[in-house]
């Protein structure tokens, strides 16, 4: 499989590389990657969804792989949900596309569900990944995670400015093979562990031992080589400064409506501990046009751990919502 190389457009303040293949007349699907990931993490997908007809988009994101972004603390509120928004309307406008499906992964589907409320009118549909639409939160949510979780869990763990990033820096292949691993842990064994041992503080394993991380490597030398070479071009603060916005997108985001009218397809993966299918419950509330699956044996890496049968649910769905 050869992933087709990027062409750069200027959107927002920001050169973004961005990935394509299919047909440029066609109806647009847009891909947005989360954390730590890149355009390449839909490397599966790109040709799953041009070989069914549409035109198959997939960006480095701000912050992230060939785009990159602005560095330093100062820079954190240029990592807000209006600027992650914005660079996608941007990337419409550059491609001249009135109009596209957007399908989001991780953070990258925090974005995808924003989209369809911050900007109706260049909506199509809406794909979520394991990332449900959430409504906002009645407190801020990283006042939340801290009350819930404590200081280790890793969200929390990253408001430190300076802190993981300089972790990931200095050892790039460590850090991708630390996170693109598949557990072995199913929810059942998960909810079963004590509870000083669920409070999702997985930087704590960082350190030690790589013979000891659970699970097992999800990427082959060749991918790694290349999320290697992306990162070390990009480094890992412009994509931790996403999870530094969670209070500021949350106060800017009061009184702003919760409804997301256009097709929506939400894709659950059965072991995704963080992410996890429950979330899911309820979104027909906010999403009254919504089909629900959930991918069984699958853990966080959605796109790479069971990518045929990702792309089978995808592909069925825009054929019959859009073909």
């Amino acid at each position: 499989m050869t992933f087709p190389k990027p062409h750069f457009i200027n959107t927002n303040g920001i050169k973004m590389a961005v990935y394509e293949q299919g047909d440029k007349k066609s109806l647009p699907v847009v891909m947005c990657h989360g954390f730590p990931e890149i355009g390449y993490s839909w490397r599966h997908q790109l040709p799953a969804i041009a070989g069914a007809g549409f035109r198959a988009i997939a960006p480095d994101q701000r912050g992230y792989g060939r785009t990159g972004g602005p560095k330093g603390e100062d820079a954190v509120p240029l990592y807000d949900m209006q600027h992650l928004t914005d660079d996608l309307v941007g990337m419409l406008d550059a491609l001249e596309i009135e109009k596209a499906i957007f399908v989001g992964h991780d953070w990258g589907g925090m974005v995808s569900w924003q989209m369809p409320l911050r900007h109706p009118t260049r909506v199509a549909g809406c794909i979520g990944v394991n990332t449900p639409f959430l409504p906002r939160s009645p407190i801020d949510p990283i006042a939340g995670m801290r009350m819930v979780y404590g200081e280790d869990m890793y969200i929390v763990y990253f408001q430190k400015y300076g802190v993981a990033e300089g972790m990931f820096d200095a050892d790039v292949p460590r850090a991708l093979r630390f996170w693109y691993r598949k557990s072995d842990m199913t929810l059942k064994d998960f909810d079963a562990l004590p509870a000083d041992q669920k409070n999702l503080s997985f930087l704590n394993g960082f350190a030690v031992d790589e013979n000891l991380w659970p699970g097992k490597s999800l990427l082959t030398p060749e991918e790694l080589a290349y999320y290697v070479e992306c990162f070390e071009e990009s480094g890992f603060e412009g994509g931790i400064g996403w999870y530094r916005n969670f209070t500021r997108n949350w106060e800017k985001s009061e009184g702003q409506a919760e409804k997301v009218n256009v097709p929506c397809l939400m894709i659950s993966a059965a072991n995704d501990i963080v992410l996890r299918p429950e979330l899911a419950n309820g979104m027909e509330q906010y999403c009254p046009d919504l089909e629900k699956h959930v991918i069984p044996d699958c853990g966080h890496w959605t796109q790479s751990e069971k990518p045929a049968e990702l792309n089978a649910i995808m592909v069925d769905w825009l054929q019959r919502r859009f073909g």
